[in-house]
């Protein structure tokens, strides 16, 4: 007789849904025999890691027999002088949801309460659940958080906010001005952290919140940032957290040793150098947006203006119908259903001939 094996977890553990990533290209080639295939799904940058960043990844070949240094001492310095923070402050993550699960593990226990708003990262609530602490969802308002209602759910067993700067998968972003009256009136023994994942294509914005530099006013704030995004190392899988240096401490105590690999390190240090690189992703990503926007115009579809590198739109249907079609037609994006969206879809910002290739595969779905 075969042990039932969800018997011996916890019932969050049992009852746990993982994380469901953008379908790979590898998939829907084997699925449908499809060929020439575009991914417009996981929000990734289209240029691909920069010039300075390929380099430091083949330097690193002829040592990858050796453990990377499980400090990460030298990103650790370059992050540092880049933000103009203390290395103690930082903590270094296998991609930023390493880092996020590291929040919930140390500061919340199946006693506590992690607030989240509705529409927002999928990661937030599995964090949160995973660890057995209860998640409270705050209605969305306009598609993004509701800082008032954050402020309402909180009770003296409240002690992580979740908060996406901009929000994953709505694109919605909350001005300096909002956020600082908001981390005025959050009491100091709960922990805020912003998850500031597409903060580069919002640099431009002159009230965009720049929450490392409010460490000093909050000393309850926890600011996580990635280079998946706009840095185009998503496979390397490296994200921080900026903290002060006790919170910093607590995290690396239960922090895995080595969870960034080499190649991410190398990669990841010589990334901040590139700002030529990061300037053209940057462009790339102002025009791509454009070019959708207009075409959701043109086709009358509804979208929720966006801050990051994707943008949501509503197909006026069950957006599982169009999605498939789409794969069909070799452009994979993402449903959001998941997300409480049943009739949109999120699309990243690519490149502009695959913009076209999208722009003109939905044409035909829709029709």
């Amino acid at each position: 007789m075969v042990c039932d094996f969800t018997s011996l977890v916890s019932d969050s553990i049992g009852s746990l849904q993982p994380y469901r990533p953008g379908k790979p290209m590898e998939e829907l080639e084997r699925e449908l025999g499809i060929t020439n295939i575009i991914k417009l799904a996981s929000n990734e940058n289209p240029l691909g890691p920069g010039p300075k960043a390929r380099e430091a990844v083949v330097r690193c070949v002829d040592e990858l027999s050796r453990y990377p240094d499980g400090n990460g001492f030298i990103l650790k310095q370059a992050l540092a002088e880049h933000l103009s923070v203390s290395p103690e402050m930082l903590t270094l993550g296998n991609g930023s949801n390493d880092v996020l699960e590291l929040v919930a593990r140390v500061f919340a226990t199946s006693q506590h309460e992690i607030i989240f708003s509705e529409h927002a990262f999928a990661v937030y609530p599995l964090v949160t659940q995973a660890i057995g602490a209860r998640g409270v969802v705050t209605p969305a308002i306009c598609w993004g958080h509701d800082l008032a209602a954050m402020l309402e759910a909180i009770t003296n067993r409240t002690r992580v906010i979740f908060i996406a700067n901009p929000n994953n998968p709505t694109g919605t972003w909350l001005s300096a001005s909002a956020l600082d009256a908001f981390l005025r009136k959050v009491p100091d023994t709960v922990l805020v952290v912003v998850d500031e994942a597409y903060r580069e294509y919002l640099d431009d914005q002159p009230d965009y919140p720049d929450c490392v530099k409010r460490l000093d006013q909050y000393p309850n704030l926890i600011v996580t940032r990635t280079f998946s995004k706009a840095y185009g190392l998503a496979g390397l899988r490296v994200g921080y957290a900026v903290s002060h240096g006790n919170i910093a401490d607590l995290l690396n105590r239960v922090r895995q040793p080595f969870n960034v690999n080499s190649m991410a390190l190398a990669a990841a240090t010589a990334a901040l150098e590139d700002t030529d690189h990061l300037r053209q992703a940057k462009r790339i990503n102002d025009s791509g947006r454009q070019q959708l926007i207009t075409a959701f115009d043109r086709l009358g579809l509804g979208y929720i203006p966006s801050g990051g590198n994707f943008i949501t739109f509503d197909v006026g249907r069950l957006g599982s119908e169009i999605y498939d079609r789409l794969l069909h037609k070799g452009v994979i994006v993402r449903p959001v259903a998941n997300y409480g969206l049943p009739n949109h879809l999120r699309v990243t910002i690519g490149l502009e001939q695959e913009n076209i290739r999208f722009i003109e595969a939905l044409e035909g779905s829709l029709a």
